[in-house]
């Protein structure tokens, strides 16, 4: 067999992470709960204290568990480094406390996932660091917005509730001929799908609580970057105390095993899903990036190989009663937070609160939706049904 690393990611993401020859053979790295970590000797104990030092000293900074996973996630985003946290936002979190200091500024989607906004208006403002909002598909011209202060730009691609695609080349471009840098919260495209790092970007934050677990069953974030501030990205989420639970670094871990033909299903759903919507009447735009009336969908095809399930449907306006209705009666969609598990959900979403340097202008409802791994046909035929309770509520 050849010794060379494999170069397509569906097989790193099979194999990244796993040393079955350092535990007995067992093909899943074990689990290991552990707060205290003995040494043997005063020796042992010193060297573990002296830079350099690559065992393990304590829970917190982590153990084998932990390695296997953040190895794993590191290789298949080519990082430097990959720092496993509890969320997706501790992940949000840390990066962006690692990158800032009082009196810098940063400049932040207006289609980014709104707790991210909450942290930058809340935390980072308390602490003297001030943000300002862009237009999502401003692309190159966001050059015009950095300021002397500006430290850090941030993207999401495709955008959280609204899918906007961001010209994220263009961004970067613009961001490091002025020294700034770029971080992309890439929880909707995962690696598979697309990689920031491989188009400029410093820093990625996923939300491993969705694809990579896959599961509705673990939370845990990621942050991986490229550069010299990388370093700063452990060393913030170790002075945070953040980090995360043995079990959810198992079970992610587990997770990555099946993502790619998980996330292959997701996206034949979502795209059976978007299309069948497209003809219906109650629906006066379907928000899917992999669509080619999207108006992103040109940058989509351009940087990215896939799509998942989740995606965005706006209807004609519609009383709240008939909107319930349709919501309550679905049995194959659940409405709750979150996404990218095995189950289809479905929430009803206003963004034009959460908008700041755009507006968000549709009359009718948005709904997001995320297509989980059920057979098409039933879904269609759940939306279907309640469509129909729609127009006999509206009568």
């Amino acid at each position: 067999m050849s010794t060379d690393k494999p170069t397509k990611i569906e097989t790193r993401l099979t194999h990244a992470g796993r040393r079955p020859q350092d535990h007995y053979g067992a093909v899943n790295p074990p689990v290991y709960h552990a707060s205290t970590i003995v040494k043997p000797s005063l020796d042992a104990w010193e060297a573990a204290h002296k830079p350099g030092f690559t065992g393990y000293i304590y829970g917190r900074n982590g153990t084998p568990t932990t390695r296997a996973f953040e190895t794993a996630m590191a290789e298949i985003y080519g990082a430097e480094d990959a720092v496993a946290v509890s969320s997706g936002m501790a992940a949000i979190a840390v990066a962006m406390t690692a990158l800032t200091k009082a009196g810098d500024h940063v400049l932040v989607t207006d289609s980014a996932y709104f707790p991210c906004r909450k942290f930058c208006d809340g935390v980072l403002k308390k602490y003297g660091v001030a943000t300002s909002y862009y237009d999502p598909t401003i692309g190159a011209g966001i050059a015009g917005l950095i300021r002397p202060e500006t430290r850090l730009i941030v993207t999401e691609s495709p955008g959280s509730l609204t899918f906007e695609m961001q010209d994220i080349p263009a961004i970067v471009a613009a961001a490091h001929a002025q020294g700034v840098k770029v971080m992309t919260d890439n929880t909707w495209a995962t690696a598979l799908y697309f990689n920031p790092l491989d188009h400029g970007v410093d820093v990625v934050v996923e939300a491993a609580t969705k694809y990579i677990s896959g599961h509705s069953d673990v939370m845990i974030g990621l942050v991986a970057g490229r550069g010299p501030d990388t370093p700063l990205l452990r060393q913030t989420a170790r002075l945070l105390g953040n980090c995360s639970g043995p079990d959810d670094l198992y079970l992610a871990q587990r997770g990555l095993r099946t993502m790619a033909v998980r996330l292959a299903r997701n996206q034949a759903n979502g795209l059976a899903l978007a299309r069948w919507l497209q003809g219906r009447p109650e629906v006066a735009r379907v928000l899917h990036p992999a669509l080619p009336d999207h108006p992103g969908h040109a940058i989509w095809r351009r940087d990215f190989t896939g799509a998942s399930g989740l995606f965005g449907v706006v209807l004609h306006p519609v009383a709240r009663p008939a909107l319930a209705a349709l919501l309550d009666g679905l049995t194959l969609f659940g409405m709750g937070a979150s996404w990218g598990g095995f189950e289809s959900l479905i929430l009803p979403a206003d963004p034009r609160a959460l908008r700041s340097a755009t507006t968000w202008d549709m009359p009718g409802p948005l709904l997001r939706i995320h297509a989980g791994l059920e057979d098409p046909d039933d879904l269609i035929a759940d939306l279907e049904a309640g469509f129909d309770r729609l127009a006999r509520a509206g009568t």
